[in-house]
């Protein structure tokens, strides 16, 4: 080994004269068995932007660096991925991780190269090591790896770190908050909420830029407020009042039928928004209205589903872009194009932001107003949408005369009831029943349930939290309010079949707020079970008192917390009027309007037919009323009806 020559090489690698370093190590590299003539050419052909020949160099050096060997396949692999390379980036990578356990470094590029290269399955590999990171980069891309992992503890790992690294930035708080409510963490929500009603009280409303528009739902019933959570990553272009206008008041060709065109990625039997909807698809009428399901669907969930051929014709939107599904919307002539998703989880709503349809309408995926996205109409119901949140919303109102909730009645599965036995439910207790998803349970909803688990000393609360971190959080709220544990019994998701059947044992439904159940309380309703709930003061704090209304108990809406709190410890200590609210629900359940999809769709047509007619007439979007046909004198006929009769 020449130590003369490898010193000039450093010398001149110190003052950035790489390539004379080269010239240098060159005759030193021929059957060198030094590690150091090899690190110096990798580090000499990095600096030169020559990543993979800087890789190779420092792998060969490896199997001569002793303990050092590692840290330059470590760093051979980041520069494998540099320069393009994932074959040689996790090949090396993948067998480091059993003599570099936990290295976040080497999680970091790996976990890059099997994100660029698709094999997803891989990144469970590195998870953990990224998730304990300090690093804000490292945990970042945790953060974006878990986002989608709602059950998965590191996701509220992760993110916690990241708001603590962040504490002045609203996008990283309310994410933060998003996760903590997915396991009940109401410390960490109360911290957050507490922060930003400070900011709000000082005038400052630009934090909640940082909030997606659901997010906020979950916690604000203050509509003016909810539409200043604009954090939307899916809208990539924004309307304008120019480009509506456009729309609306170009040539279109309308026919003899009105072309009906549903955008949503829900259309599979098992989806919630299909338990609603199904029946209202299949009871349109072809004479007056042509009906398409424009689907982008994840296909697995299509597979073998039979009932989708008898809801319209379906046009595939898998792998076009916006501005593509746009254009074939656009060339099928749909006079109406309606919206079921809006601002929630997988939605392409920004394709109404194309210039479509000469009608966009917003309807049942998202409670309140679309902002940003382009739409004519929003169709509601009187107490959903009153008078008064017209000054929120863009859209104009079309309000439905009974409920904006259709709810299929054919497809729904209505088993006899279980045994309180069977799902380890006490026989001599009052039982409320909260089954709303985890995140629906906001601080407010927990100080009530536990004020009327407090005073109804004879009841438990039966609720659908899962995993162990948010059980425990549960639990651990409720005992700082004085509820002990043995009063929470805790309910295991399940198929629908089987939920129904669990519904019809419990005495009353809980419902949470300022987010009601929407599916989840026509399900109880469905089951015979009478729910309590609270009057509310936006879209997504009403809709439980429109369904309880459309099958005729509306008194089971409490006009204040505290009401709603005297309400369920009365029903508490009145079985007789339990047994007959009950008796009620059933007896509605096929006479009253909320389950009559026929009637609800003959409704919704009406509706469609004045929208269409103001669009033909060249006549901007206007706030209508729909009427109400006449009240129907005897129980519809289901197949729902005869099972269980039988």
């Amino acid at each position: 080994m020449d130590g003369q020559g490898l010193a000039a090489a450093r010398v001149a690698f110190e003052r950035a004269d790489y390539l004379e370093a080269l010239t240098l190590l060159s005759p030193l590299l021929g059957t060198t068995t030094d590690a150091a003539p090899l690190v110096l050419l990798g580090d000499a052909l990095e600096k030169l932007g020559l990543p993979a020949e800087a890789a190779q160099a420092l792998e060969q050096a490896a199997p001569y660096a002793g303990r050092d060997a590692d840290t330059l396949l470590s760093r051979a692999t980041a520069l494998y991925f540099q320069a393009g390379d994932d074959d040689r980036t996790q090949l090396i990578g993948i067998k480091l991780l059993d003599s570099m356990p936990g290295d976040a470094a080497l999680a970091y590029v790996l976990a890059q190269s099997f994100r660029r290269t698709g094999d997803t399955a891989l990144v469970d590999l590195v998870k953990h090591s990224l998730a304990n990171s300090e690093d804000a980069d490292h945990l970042k891309l945790a953060g974006e790896l878990l986002g989608e992992s709602e059950r998965n503890p590191l996701t509220l790992t992760v993110f916690q770190k990241l708001a603590a690294l962040f504490p002045d930035d609203p996008y990283t708080q309310f994410k933060f908050m998003s996760v903590a409510r997915d396991f009940c963490d109401f410390e960490a929500i109360e911290k957050i909420e507490r922060a930003n009603a400070d900011q709000l009280a000082a005038g400052d409303l630009s934090t909640l830029e940082g909030e997606t528009a659901y997010s906020n739902l979950l916690r604000c019933g203050d509509e003016r407020l909810n539409r200043l959570a604009t954090n939307n990553p899916g809208l990539t272009s924004l309307p304008s009042p120019a480009s509506s206008r456009q729309r609306r008041m170009r040539q279109h060709p309308w026919g003899d039928r009105i072309r009906i065109g549903y955008l949503s990625s829900d259309f599979w039997s098992e989806h919630a928004t299909m338990r609603l909807l199904q029946s209202v698809l299949e009871a349109h009428d072809h004479n007056r209205f042509d009906v398409t399901l424009y689907c982008y669907t994840p296909e697995h969930h299509t597979i073998a589903d039979g009932n989708r051929s008898k809801w319209g014709r379906i046009v595939s939107l898998h792998g076009k872009t916006d501005a593509e599904a746009a254009d074939i919307i656009r060339q099928q002539d749909i006079d109406i194009l309606v919206d079921l998703k809006g601002h929630t989880g997988g939605s392409r709503s920004n394709i109404l932001n194309q210039m479509v349809a000469p009608v966009q309408v917003a309807w049942l995926g998202f409670p309140g107003s679309a902002v940003n996205i382009d739409c004519d109409y929003v169709i509601g119901d009187r107490i959903v949408l009153p008078n008064s949140s017209r000054q929120s919303y863009h859209e104009k109102f079309c309000l439905l005369p009974e409920s904006y909730q259709p709810n299929d009645p054919v497809h729904r599965a209505l088993p006899p009831a279980a045994s309180r036995l069977s799902l380890g439910l006490p026989s001599d207790r009052f039982v409320f029943a909260a089954f709303n998803t985890a995140r629906k349970i906001s601080l407010a909803a927990v100080d009530r349930w536990a004020e009327i688990l407090r005073r109804a000393s004879h009841s438990v609360l039966w609720v659908m939290v899962d995993g162990d971190v948010a059980r425990s959080n549960f639990l651990a709220a409720f005992d700082t309010r004085g509820v002990s544990a043995e009063r929470i019994i805790f309910a295991p998701s399940t198929g629908y079949n089987a939920h129904i059947a669990r519904l019809q044992v419990a005495d009353i439904g809980l419902d949470t707020f300022p987010y009601n159940g929407h599916t989840t309380t026509s399900d109880k309703l469905w089951a015979g079970l009478p729910v309590a709930s609270l009057k509310g003061s936006n879209f997504a704090s009403r809709v439980s008192e429109s369904l309880l209304t459309a099958i005729g108990v509306p008194h089971l809406v409490a006009p204040t917390p505290d009401a709603f709190v005297e309400l369920a410890i009365a029903l508490s200590q009145n079985p007789e009027e339990v047994a007959q609210l009950k008796q009620t629900i059933s007896r509605n359940r096929f006479l009253a309007p909320l389950f009559d999809a026929e009637r609800f769709c003959r409704h919704l047509e009406n509706g469609y037919e004045t929208m269409a007619e103001r669009a033909k007439a060249k006549l901007q979007p206007d706030h209508f009323d729909v009427p109400a046909l006449p009240v129907r004198s005897q129980p519809f006929s289901t197949r729902a009806q005869v099972d269980h009769a039988d």
